[in-house]
């Protein structure tokens, strides 16, 4: 992770477009280059955070996820930017909407229905390849031009050299499932049963 002082932010941040923010200040940033600059805060001085920032980890997921075959953003730098405290990632964004973005259209009720099943599959594949997402939800899934999906705002996503096992999928679906209007798209009882279907075919 290297240095970044304020000039040369100032310079890097010119002509930007914010894309998030909160009263902490800019989270996440388009670039005029059409790059993404996501900015990370230490939420408390006494964290992991101080010694595996997470725009380290996003930066370690993003590796790690891709090597699963699974879309990700194109990782470009990391910086740590002192005058305002803060590290950040900069990104190649993953091209493509969000299903949250997709699922507030018209959609063709088949078409609707077949992207329910294709994310409840995805979902079935990432914990069958170990990865647990916390922030699992529509607004961080993309659907991309070659008709896959991919995940995005993965700081928070841990990942594990086994399949999930039947409480840590159904504990993953949480969030999800609390949000209304997207949790009927995916289907829980066949996530949750994928543990056992896998535990089945070994035997």
């Amino acid at each position: 992770m290297k240095k970044l002082d304020n000039d040369a932010f100032v310079n890097m941040r010119s002509g930007a477009s914010v894309l998030e923010a909160d009263s902490y200040g800019d989270k996440v940033l388009l670039l005029a280059d059409g790059t993404i600059v996501k900015l990370f805060r230490r939420k408390r001085w006494l964290s992991s955070a101080a010694w595996y920032p997470y725009a380290k980890r996003f930066a370690d997921n993003a590796a790690s996820l891709h090597r699963l075959g699974i879309r990700v953003p194109e990782i470009l730098d990391l910086f740590r930017i002192p005058s305002i405290e803060r590290d950040a990632v900069r990104y190649q964004p993953l091209p493509g909407r969000t299903l949250r973005e997709i699922r507030r259209e018209a959609l063709d009720a088949g078409i609707e229905q077949e992207l329910k099943e294709a994310f409840t599959r995805f979902v079935v594949r990432l914990h069958d390849s170990g990865v647990y997402f916390r922030s699992l939800h529509l607004g961080n899934v993309v659907y991309t031009p070659d008709h896959e999906f991919g995940l995005i705002d993965i700081s928070d996503a841990r990942i594990v050299d086994r399949p999930l096992r039947k409480y840590e999928r159904a504990r993953n679906l949480k969030r999800l499932q609390g949000i209304e209007g997207e949790s009927e798209w995916v289907d829980l009882t066949s996530v949750v049963d994928a543990h056992r279907k896998r535990r089945e075919a070994r035997v």
